[in-house]
This record gives C-alpha cells, structure tokens and sequence, in this order.
C-alpha cells in the first residue's frame, strides 16, 4: 500500500528538538489534496518553527503500517510528542472507510508503543471515554496523555487550537502547565469546543 510523506528539508529537521507527527484519515490516498490540516502544519513550520511530518491514511492496515513506519523506522521518534490525528469517528471509535474502529482495539495494535507520547485527536471525532477506557487505552499503549474536544465541530474546526497547543508545547515541556496555558489564552474556543485530556 502506497502512503504520501511530507518530509521537511532536511535541514529544518536538524534544527528541530520537537516534531509533531500527523496522520490524517481521508478517502483514497490516490487523491492528492492538500487538507487543511496540511496547510496549517504548513504554517506552524513557517511562524514557529514546530517541525512536522504528515501522512494520509485511508483503512486501518493503512493506519497501523503508518505509525509502525513512524515507530519502528523514524530515528527521529523520540523526538515526536505530539501524534495528531485528523480522523473522524465517534466517542470512543475511529471511523476509517465507513468501518469503526474502538479506541481499545487500537491500543491493542499499538501495545507498548507508544510510550511517553500525547495522542491528540482534532474535532473532526468528539473524544469522549470514561475514565476505565481511557485508563485502559494508556497502560496498554503506554502513551502520556490521550486529548481532543467533547463537542462536535458544528461548522468550527478545531485547526487553530490545535496549533496553539503544540506550539506551547515548544516553550514548554509539562503537559498540565500546557493545558493551563492554553486555557487561559484561548479560553472561548477551549470552553466551546470542550477540550479534554485523560492522563
């Protein structure tokens, strides 16, 4: 199966201590569109210098050898905190190619592997888990932190949050005083749109 890299200029790469990585669900990996997700990546690079690496995905299989490459291949993973995913779905699923996909099944495929990183979830899917589910999804996969937003999109995307919050990311490292911080800067948006962190 085919997958689309966006890879930075290896220069721009050296210099950045901190990546974010991005996979983003869409229809037919064929298709070559730029997604707005993409473009405000784009822009994170250009204004702040938050270094990234974007992948599209379109089943499951897809999915799994995307972050097992990012894994098992990437020298640079540990560098990732930050996975983002642009993917719809519903409170505790992900939906790829019209199949869902819970949130518990991924963490099996992703068992013990993704240690110390945030899972971060755009409004494209509400994230919604009680506290057994998200406790779960952690201690299988080892992740940090699991985020997204508890309301649906309702015409508003959640792009600019989203980019704020990693961009905090890269003046500082503790996760809670992150949230802080971006609660108090983006208040509205941050009530409007419910963001939420299970850790």
């Amino acid at each position: 199966m085919l997958e689309k890299t966006q890879q930075l200029p290896q220069e721009q790469l050296i210099d950045a201590d901190y990546f974010i990585y991005c996979l983003e669900a869409v229809e037919d990996i064929e298709i070559d569109t730029v997604t707005e997700a993409q473009k405000k990546l784009e822009q994170l690079t250009m204004q702040y210098g938050v270094a990234s690496i974007y992948n599209t995905c379109d089943t499951i299989e897809g999915l799994e050898s995307s972050l097992n490459a990012l894994v098992l291949d990437d020298h640079h993973f540990k560098d990732y905190e930050i996975i983002y995913m642009v993917i719809t779905g519903e409170a505790n699923s992900i939906c790829l190619n019209d199949y869902y996909y819970s949130l518990q099944e991924i963490a099996e495929m992703f068992e013990g592997r993704l240690e110390g990183k945030i899972l971060h979830f755009s409004n494209a899917k509400v994230l919604d888990l009680d506290a057994e589910e998200a406790q779960y999804f952690l201690d299988i996969t080892g992740a940090k932190a699991v985020s997204g937003y508890g309301n649906a999109s309702n015409g508003i995307t959640s792009s600019h949050l989203d980019m704020a919050f990693f961009n905090l990311f890269k003046e500082d490292d503790n996760m809670l005083d992150v949230v802080e911080e971006l609660h108090q800067r983006h208040h509205k948006i941050c009530n409007l749109l419910d963001f939420r962190m299970y850790y």
